[in-house]
């Protein structure tokens, strides 16, 4: 299908054969193209960290039923978040930031930490705006053109 079309639906299931990893490596991320001298912020860690700790045994549960059940061939389980000790292994000097930290993000800071003691108050909320899910890609498309035409970016 690749060489008749250029595309495969659902190829991501089956990276490692293309990416050349092993059985059961971690799977390419950003992280791999990030220097060395690289500072990452983790912000709201309280609620981060567990979800990194979550995502693969998530994406393990349910792709492990397809895969049982025959809708996806083994290989699928290498399409997959990283491990949490993957990706504790695989970071760079990090920051995490909470007004709350869990038990790990303390231990990781062995004691040593940054306390704010005043906190921003009489911060407003940014108007909300709730329109009709009718529509909702023109809307949207609308609504970057008329960004754009403002001389700014786009994501």
């Amino acid at each position: 299908m690749i060489e008749a079309t250029g595309s495969c639906a659902g190829i991501e299931n089956y990276s490692r054969f293309l990416s050349g990893r092993k059985p059961g490596e971690p799977p390419p991320t950003l992280f791999e193209y990030f220097p060395d001298n690289t500072l990452i912020f983790v912000d709201e860690c309280h609620v981060t960290v567990p979800q990194l700790n979550g995502m693969y045994k998530g994406d393990r549960s349910r792709k492990s039923t397809l895969s049982e059940y025959g809708f996806r061939l083994p290989s699928c389980m290498d399409n997959r978040p990283l491990k949490f000790q993957e990706w504790d292994t695989m970071r760079t000097q990090t920051v995490f930031v909470s007004a709350t930290p869990g038990p790990w993000e303390l231990e990781q800071v062995k004691g040593k930490y940054v306390e704010q003691v005043i906190r921003p108050t009489g911060l407003t909320d940014p108007p909300v705006e709730i329109r009709h899910a009718k529509n909702q890609v023109d809307d949207l498309m609308h609504e970057c053109r008329k960004t754009i035409e403002k001389n700014y970016r786009v994501l």
